[in-house]
């Protein structure tokens, strides 16, 4: 996938929340060898120090991998900004990270946008190499291009089939925005066993979550499945392989309904720090 500003990705990356110390520094080797270049981690997941570890003890090169992490909502005010970024920088051990996110909008703090002025500063100052957001809505984004004149160049959502955000995504595409979904196979709800799902599973001799990874492929959604399993971590970056049919597609994605977020967490009102 390619952002407006350049910034290529791969379709699948590798969501980190919860690995931390030599266990999770271990799940990240383990998932470099499997094939994974795109991590995603964030100054809240408390977990940067095993992602650098993991990078630096890795057989892959440094500019092969894509190393993400996100501003905490505490530290959306200006002069905060960049000394946080520098901590991320400082906690991988790297000497930049290549893509950093505001993590939430927090609009009733109405302090976003002097975050992402601090991302362009800290982008200008070489400390990440590409900025976006994460949980904004289209009217969030537009404030940003409206003030800075700088659209970002992913926005990292919630999506999975039961919350598809179909116009949300397309918003994103016309924008030239990448669009990368957490929970992308719906974390604790039973998507994986809703009907279409075993269907197409069924049909393509593949797993109920190899299915829903092709889903988010198909809709041009970059999903950032977790885990610290070997053989689980190839099997979703195999997803990739799978083509599933116009048909399957629509089937699944019409599983979305109007209460599908996992939690209440409507960008409008929600709080993170």
């Amino acid at each position: 996938m390619r952002a407006h500003d350049g910034l290529e990705l791969p379709e699948i990356g590798l969501g980190t929340y919860n690995l931390r110390g030599s266990q999770g520094a271990r799940a990240v080797i383990s998932a470099l060898e499997n094939g994974y270049r795109l991590l995603d981690s964030a100054f809240n997941y408390e977990n940067e120090g095993a992602i650098g570890r993991a990078i630096r003890a890795s057989q892959v090169p440094r500019d092969q991998i894509i190393v993400t992490s996100k501003l905490p909502g505490r530290h959306h005010a200006r002069d905060q900004v960049e000394y946080t970024v520098e901590e991320s920088v400082m906690r991988t051990g790297l000497d930049h990270i290549d893509l950093y996110l505001i993590h939430w909008p927090n609009p009733l703090e109405d302090l976003y946008v002097q975050a992402w002025q601090g991302l362009i500063s800290a982008q200008e100052r070489g400390l990440v190499k590409h900025i976006g957001v994460s949980n904004f809505l289209p009217e969030h984004i537009e404030r940003l291009q409206r003030e800075t004149g700088v659209l970002p160049a992913v926005n990292q959502i919630e999506l999975h089939p039961y919350f598809p955000q179909v116009d949300e995504l397309q918003w994103n595409a016309d924008h030239g925005i990448i669009t990368e979904a957490w929970s992308p196979v719906g974390r604790g709800n039973d998507v994986t066993s809703a009907a279409p799902v075993l269907a197409a599973a069924g049909a393509h001799g593949v797993t109920p979550t190899q299915v829903l990874l092709a889903w988010h492929l198909a809709i041009g959604s970059l999903p950032l499945p977790k885990s610290a399993n070997s053989s689980r971590q190839a099997e979703n970056l195999a997803a990739a392989q799978v083509e599933l049919t116009p048909a399957e597609v629509e089937a699944i994605t019409a599983l979305g309904r109007p209460d599908g977020r996992l939690r209440d967490q409507d960008p409008r009102r929600y709080q993170e720090f």
